[in-house]
């Protein structure tokens, strides 16, 4: 049996792709994670989501382990209607589709709306499980680069006038993480917020808002794309898996009604009942804006902190951003293939993510890695920052 005939053609021009998780191959024992996006340890809610839980079932008993689950997956819409509101993004119940994660948005967002015929347009560089995402519809990627501001959108201006002259496929879609990027950490202005929109309305395309680390900011936070948005051009995706616990798998697309019709026509009843009335009792019992004070805080002092050791430790030729909020540092680090360096970190006992696989054209990083401060403890990160700075002082004197 040859196994590959009964796979469609998109599915193998997809499968010609680099795997998932590509990006990070397994990582030694005890090895300091500076390559992890996830919340610290100590503020992940284990024991009130515990007991959010065995609430959940004293009350309810065995709905909430049904196909149809419970009353409270309606009550977890409601929660996320009102906090969205008190973000000035004002949102009817048949405009919100709750999601397992932001991934499963933007695969369903992407599967609506993309196929090989179609190009859509990301930041360069941009979260790599999203290009992973985008690449199983299209090898159309059009990158518009970034700079300390976010998007170049005059870039972008250039890049679809020249294309619209030239015959070329617009894009139908642009995705964006506007606040706190991911990998750089950098925040979309607000002038270039409004000239998005300009430009999408000109050229007619929509955006796909990953607002992911929005509610993690050192500082003001900016006004979403979304609620900027008068034409329903935005779909809007967020998450609580970066302030309450990722592998919950809570996430929502806010859209016109039609597309979240569409989108929920092909998720199905691909829900997790249980899951989703944990996240509710939960959510019913605590002061949201409480935590979000205390993670912001706490991550506000640990990026000062990384900040500091790559300042001690990192040779003068290397470059950051400073980020305004969210997990990550973008870190530049000229003269240094990244990718090749990775395996004598991980010898080392330390792990990153190399900058390539945050670009469609990967050569565009290869000096570049990424760094996240919200995993590692204060101790461990300064181990493993200053395990860094030796390996890239080693590499420079290679090429001097």
């Amino acid at each position: 049996m040859k196994i590959d005939s009964f796979f469609p053609d998109n599915v193998k021009a997809a499968l010609k792709n680099d795997p998932p998780g590509e990006w990070m191959p397994a990582l030694p024992k005890e090895c300091i994670r500076l390559s992890s996006g996830y919340p610290a340890p100590k503020l992940v809610p284990s024991g009130e989501i515990k007991a959010a839980a065995a609430r959940l079932l004293d009350e309810e008993h065995d709905l909430p382990l049904h196909y149809l689950g419970t009353p409270r997956m309606e009550k977890l819409k409601q929660q996320i209607q009102n906090r969205l509101a008190e973000r000035d993004i004002k949102v009817q119940g048949d405009e919100l589709l709750i999601t397992a994660g932001a991934c499963q948005a933007i695969d369903l967002i992407a599967r609506v709306l993309l196929d090989e015929n179609v190009a859509v347009a990301v930041e360069a560089p941009t979260y790599m499980e999203a290009l992973e995402i985008f690449r199983n519809y299209t090898n159309q990627i059009i990158s518009i680069p970034i700079d300390d501001q976010g998007l170049r959108t005059d870039e972008l201006a250039k890049v679809l006038a020249g294309r619209k002259s030239a015959g070329l496929t617009l894009p139908r879609l642009l995705y964006t993480i506007p606040t706190f990027q991911n990998p750089t950490g950098t925040t979309l202005s607000g002038e270039r917020r409004r000239h998005l929109l300009e430009l999408a309305a000109v050229y007619d395309f929509l955006i796909l808002e990953d607002d992911a680390y929005g509610e993690l900011s050192f500082g003001e936070s900016p006004l979403t794309l979304k609620a900027l948005d008068t034409e329903g051009r935005v779909l809007h995706v967020g998450s609580l898996s970066k302030v309450v616990a990722p592998g919950m798998r809570v996430g929502w697309i806010v859209g016109e009604r039609e597309f979240i019709t569409a989108f929920s026509w092909f998720k199905k009843d691909l829900d997790h009942p249980f899951s989703q009335a944990t996240m509710a009792a939960y959510l019913e019992k605590i002061n949201l804006d409480e935590r979000l004070a205390e993670l912001k805080t706490v991550y506000r002092s640990k990026s000062e902190r990384l900040a500091q050791y790559i300042e001690k430790y990192f040779p003068e030729s290397v470059s950051w951003y400073v980020p305004q909020g969210g997990y990550f540092v973008w870190v530049k680090v000229p003269g240094v293939d990244t990718a090749e360096m990775l395996e004598k970190a991980l010898a080392a006992g330390v792990s990153y993510v190399p900058g390539k696989f945050f670009f469609a054209n990967q050569q565009e990083g290869i000096e570049y890695l990424r760094l996240s401060f919200s995993y590692e403890s204060e101790e461990r990160m300064e181990a493993g920052v200053q395990i860094l700075g030796e390996l890239i002082a080693s590499y420079l004197k290679k090429t001097t």
